[in-house]
């Protein structure tokens, strides 16, 4: 794979362009945005890091559509970010004509892509990519499942003072309030969770991990993550472009697995040069797939108010 594109020089879009940049993963990466100088600006300020980071990427930042051309995968970062007090829903209608127009532009220069969708609420985002771009649904898939196991895998590593190299967790479901981490399946060097936590420490990590996204909201007053975003599409970008069939949790389009049908949501998948190669079906709890349903049900209902 040797052309990756970015649609959105924000701070996920530009973050994530310099990621894939020093990690090598393509051998051209476009940063598209449609705002005048601000792609052209970054583009040229992270392919100046070049000689110092020792990576030959070439970076070009672009206003024109036309640049995505020939991209083996192009990562949607474009739309408003949140601001304090605004749920991801809110975000909603705007950034679906903002993500639409992208997905059509994508479909028509890029037809062969890959397509990671970042925008939010995204859940909502990744179905109006599919449905915009005509794309068969492996080529679609949206980040957020490992975003989330992040941040649940850090609080985790926090509270027993251990490296976070030795914990895995999953966290499934809608990427908002309704997520669905899994304690069950979350472990420290293969000890599980609940042997090492109490059942009130766990809730606690849980619900900060499902309020991840709006305390750092809190913190910055006029933004949203990116850090720790962008590293997760990097780690994606990676899976499919060096078709590692990596097992993580992202969102992908459901066909009936978990009792869902044609709706994007987090679950366990494998993820290489074909995009969604294969969406794993784990055992749940009676409580699980409640909570599991009643995400899905949120994401249902949101779709639905948007004339697509």
């Amino acid at each position: 794979m040797n052309k990756i594109g970015i649609v959105g020089a924000g701070n996920v879009g530009a973050t994530s362009a310099q990621r894939i940049a020093e990690r090598e993963l393509a051998r051209e990466v476009v940063l598209l945005d449609v705002a005048e100088g601000i792609p052209q600006g970054k583009g040229l300020d992270m392919a100046e890091s070049a000689p110092v980071e020792r990576f030959d990427t070439r970076l070009i930042g672009t206003n024109d559509p036309s640049a995505l051309a020939g991209c083996n995968l192009v990562v949607i970062t474009a739309g408003i970010a949140r601001k304090p007090g605004m749920s991801r829903d809110d975000l909603q209608a705007t950034n679906a004509d903002i993500v639409g127009t992208v997905s059509e532009g994508v479909r028509d220069v890029a037809p062969q892509a890959i397509v990671v969708v970042v925008s939010n609420p995204l859940d909502v985002m990744t179905y109006v990519a599919l449905q915009k771009t005509g794309f068969p649904p492996h080529r679609v898939v949206g980040m957020a499942g490992i975003l989330d196991s992040a941040r649940f895998r850090f609080f985790i590593a926090e509270a027993l003072d251990v490296s976070v190299e030795d914990v895995t967790a999953f966290v499934l479901g809608g990427h908002g309030d309704s997520m669905v981490p899994l304690p069950r399946y979350s472990s420290v060097a293969g000890i599980p969770l609940t042997e090492l936590l109490d059942s009130a420490t766990i809730d606690a990590i849980v619900q900060r991990t499902r309020d991840g996204g709006a305390e750092i909201v809190g913190h910055l007053k006029t933004g949203s993550a990116y850090y720790a975003p962008a590293s997760a599409v990097a780690e994606m970008a990676a899976a499919i472009v060096r078709d590692k069939k990596r097992i993580l949790p992202c969102a992908a389009y459901l066909t009936g697995q978990y009792g869902i049908h044609d709706l994007f949501v987090g679950v366990p998948i494998k993820l290489g040069a074909g995009g969604v190669e294969s969406i794993i079906e784990i055992g749940l709890t009676p409580e699980e797939t409640t909570a599991l349903q009643k995400s899905a049900d949120e994401v249902r209902e949101n779709i639905a108010k948007l004339e697509l």
